[in-house]
């Protein structure tokens, strides 16, 4: 029988694609209002592995990845995920949005995206949302799966969550968390 115990506590991330830079320097106040201090942010990238957001929030568009300083428990995904559900309503104009939200968390081992959408590869958490095991981390790099998004599965996103893993570790070491 294995020993039930809590998992280890993993870093905060989020993915902000956007039209305006205007319109990501306000959100990034708000997330740092929510979730607290930011310990990296992302050169802007470009955002066209998908027309998917296009005619909703129009084109180009642009990414930044993000990472919070405090670690967090992997169970708090779903909250955090509805909380930047709600921020994204905040940042609608006509109805639409103005900027995409993704948050997820990173670990030694993995990377969870929190997503509202049912599919096979998803596990339901609570409160309507799923985890979705975008990454693993073997063979000394991340590792997509099949169902991985094609941005996350290359190396500029691939590169940029290496960054944040190693900030990851060096916390936990000095938290002195196995």
């Amino acid at each position: 029988m294995s020993v039930l115990k809590p998992p280890l506590p993993a870093k905060l991330i989020m993915s902000l694609i956007f039209h305006e830079p205007e319109q990501y320097k306000q959100v990034i106040e708000e997330l740092s209002h929510l979730f607290g201090s930011l310990d990296f942010i992302s050169e802007v990238l470009p955002f066209d592995h998908t027309d998917y957001y296009y005619a909703e929030m129009g084109k180009p568009l642009w990414r930044r990845l993000i990472s919070f300083e405090s670690l967090i428990s992997p169970e708090d995904l779903p909250s955090i995920k509805n909380k930047t559900n709600a921020l994204e309503k905040n940042f609608t104009r006509e109805g639409k949005r103005e900027v995409n939200i993704d948050p997820g968390y990173l670990t030694a081992e993995r990377l969870v995206l929190a997503t509202g959408k049912n599919y096979t590869h998803r596990i339901y958490l609570k409160d309507g949302v799923y985890a979705d095991l975008t990454l693993i981390y073997q063979k000394g790099d991340f590792q997509p799966l099949p169902w991985t998004y094609p941005d996350y599965a290359g190396e500029s996103i691939k590169g940029l969550l290496r960054l944040i893993r190693k900030k990851y570790l060096y916390q936990r070491k000095e938290r002195k968390t196995p």
